[in-house]
């Protein structure tokens, strides 16, 4: 397992860091793909109101990042899901026998996004859903990958598209992610909120998690927005 640190780096030493790291990003950043959107998907309405989705993998910095720049998102909080309250604390959670889940709540328009196109996005940029128990340097069980289900309908579609994402052998690799009923969703800290926007020069947000937003407005043009949604998270 490796922690992650929160820091600040000087620009200067930042700008030699993106110079000399820009060829180390990982595998599966550089091999993202456009999936197919889901064949059973929510239909798009302003009438459903404010929707959730509460999603995990790996960091929940990257996750932040690249829902912050879906259009339609208006608010994205990272935290913890899987446990119970008096561990969902970072320093806890990073021990990796709490049950918990490094995860983002995503609160969107559905009348914008629909809750298949946030799953296209998360499965075709945000990780890599065949690795387990593990994203990129990051190991442990709460750095699975997770789609913590609201509603029935939520999980219907979640299960009929990791079906046809098997179906169609989009990944060498079976599919690992689970499909869980969500429980509750503790937010983190307040030093993990916006981390990528926070920190944009920290190594670990250059190697890991910048990829994964150039691929969301690479491959997803009409999804993306340039500014990230960023709101000042209450936290209790």
């Amino acid at each position: 397992m490796i922690r992650r640190t929160a820091f600040h780096v000087i620009p200067l030493v930042a700008a030699l860091v993106v110079a000399g790291l820009s060829a180390c990003q990982p595998a599966a950043a550089n091999d993202a793909q456009a999936l197919p959107a889901p064949t059973v998907d929510a239909p798009k309405s302003a009438a459903a109101g404010e929707q959730t989705a509460v999603l995990a993998g790996g960091c929940f910095w990257g996750i932040e990042a690249v829902f912050e720049h879906v259009k339609g998102v208006h608010k994205v909080v990272a935290g913890f899901s899987g446990g119970v309250a008096n561990t969902a604390h970072y320093d806890e959670v990073s021990e990796g026998n709490t049950r918990h889940a490094e995860s983002v709540r995503v609160q969107y328009d559905p009348a914008k996004v629909s809750y298949g196109q946030l799953l296209q996005v998360f499965f075709s940029v945000a990780l890599d859903p065949t690795e387990l128990n593990r994203q990129g340097p990051d190991t442990g069980t709460q750095y699975r990958s997770v789609i913590f289900y609201g509603n029935d309908e939520q999980k219907k579609i979640a299960t009929d598209y990791i079906a046809q994402l098997t179906a169609a052998k989009s990944f060498s690799a079976p599919i690992v992610t689970e499909v869980v009923p969500l429980k509750a969703f503790y937010p983190a800290e307040a030093y993990h909120q916006h981390y990528f926007s926070e920190h944009p020069y920290n190594p670990y947000i250059v190697i890991n998690d910048a990829p994964k937003v150039a691929n969301l407005q690479k491959l997803f043009p009409t999804l993306y927005q340039p500014e990230q949604q960023v709101v000042d998270v209450q936290l209790h």
